[in-house]
């Protein structure tokens, strides 16, 4: 029922959006039933005039005469068919023009060159339906050439991500099989694959969450629950990897209550905390604060650390990016991905902003859902 409410409502959308292009479009036919209308009288008229010169010098005579009716009628037929073709023949590459180049364009497109843009030339290019034209094709070829990047950056970094474990644990394997190791070394090479085979799940778990999120339009399950006590419980959940570290954690806020999907806003606390951990060093802090008003609440969630850079400031909410391109710490770049699609979803906000040697990831979400 929910999914075919939001059909219908794409559809209305869709009607409010064409209805100030009809004038546009309309503007458009006129022109070309306008081309077509000057072919045809101007052939219409070189076939009079033709009919006038022959009758005018005598080889077309008693025009009252029936015979002489019909060659005057296909004299006319055949002249207009003859002048308005070649007019057609001539003229017709005019209009035909911006077709050509948008079918050659297509076929750029579809022969994997996403770097084309499409740019009618002439007075021709001012009319608004060749700009929206130009505009969505070049939108389209964007979409497409960042997909093919993004497609390349996935096959790159998330098959190293994934050939690492897979290495490591097929070496140990076979260091436990070939025997003669101490207890000692035979539980430790178990607890490495262990923690290999535990860190694959993660990623697989990781892609399977952000396809879930990506196809989800609708936010659904809102139930209302006590933020404070839902981000205390996310941080307990990374206990091992701060403890570890030995991270100083300062959760100092207040009880706040919100209405929101418990279960999506649990990936965004654990995948926001767990960044905060990973590229906080040893011994180093990681921060909350909560505060709030009539229509919003606002997380903060601080670490100290090395900073982001402004060049890969935006870069960050995309899939499969990884600042550190040497793929030395732990996660395939889908986190922040996440973080931003279920935040975006509940009609919210997520930033992020990085100086002295503090990062800072801000999010802000409806106190309640309408």
């Amino acid at each position: 029922m929910k999914k075919i409410k939001k059909i219908r409502k794409i559809k209305k959308i869709g009607v409010k959006l064409r209805k100030p292009e009809r004038k546009q479009r309309f503007s458009l036919t006129a022109l070309l039933a306008l081309f077509v209308f000057i072919v045809l009288f101007v052939a219409v008229t070189f076939a009079v005039l033709a009919v006038w010169i022959l009758t005018e010098f005598g080889v077309i005579v008693n025009l009252n005469e029936e015979s002489s009716v019909i060659l005057v009628m296909v004299l006319m037929s055949v002249i207009s068919i003859i002048i308005g073709g070649g007019m057609s023949l001539l003229f017709m590459k005019i209009p035909l023009k911006p077709i050509n180049n948008l079918i050659n364009r297509l076929n750029g497109l579809a022969a994997g060159d996403f770097s084309t843009r499409l740019k009618f030339g002439g007075a021709i290019s001012n009319h608004p339906v060749f700009n929206e034209i130009s505009e969505s094709f070049n939108k389209l070829a964007e979409e497409l050439e960042n997909t093919e990047m993004l497609r390349s950056d996935f096959i790159n970094n998330f098959s190293h991500e994934f050939k690492t474990p897979i290495v490591s644990i097929a070496g140990l394997a076979k260091l436990v099989n070939k025997g003669n190791l101490t207890e000692e070394q035979r539980a430790k090479y178990l607890t490495a694959i262990e923690a290999e085979s535990l860190r694959l799940a993660d990623m697989a778990t990781n892609v399977l969450n952000l396809t879930k999120v990506e196809n989800q339009a609708i936010l659904s399950d809102v139930t209302r629950f006590n933020l404070s006590e839902h981000i205390r419980s996310c941080v307990l959940l990374l206990e091992n990897k701060w403890t570890r570290k030995n991270i100083e954690l300062q959760l100092d806020f207040d009880e706040y209550e919100i209405e929101a999907n418990e279960e999506l806003l649990k990936q965004v606390f654990i995948n926001l905390f767990d960044n905060a951990v990973k590229f906080s060093p040893r011994c180093g802090t990681v921060c909350a604060d909560i505060s709030a008003d009539e229509e919003k609440i606002t997380v903060n969630i601080l670490n100290t650390g090395s900073e982001i850079s402004p060049e890969n400031m935006e870069k960050i909410w995309n899939k499969f990016y990884q600042a550190d391109e040497s793929h030395a710490s732990e996660g395939n770049g889908v986190g922040l991905a996440i973080v931003k699609k279920i935040v975006e979803l509940h009609g919210g906000e997520v930033r992020a902003k990085s100086a002295g040697g503090v990062v800072c990831f801000t999010v802000e979400l409806p106190a309640t859902q309408n």
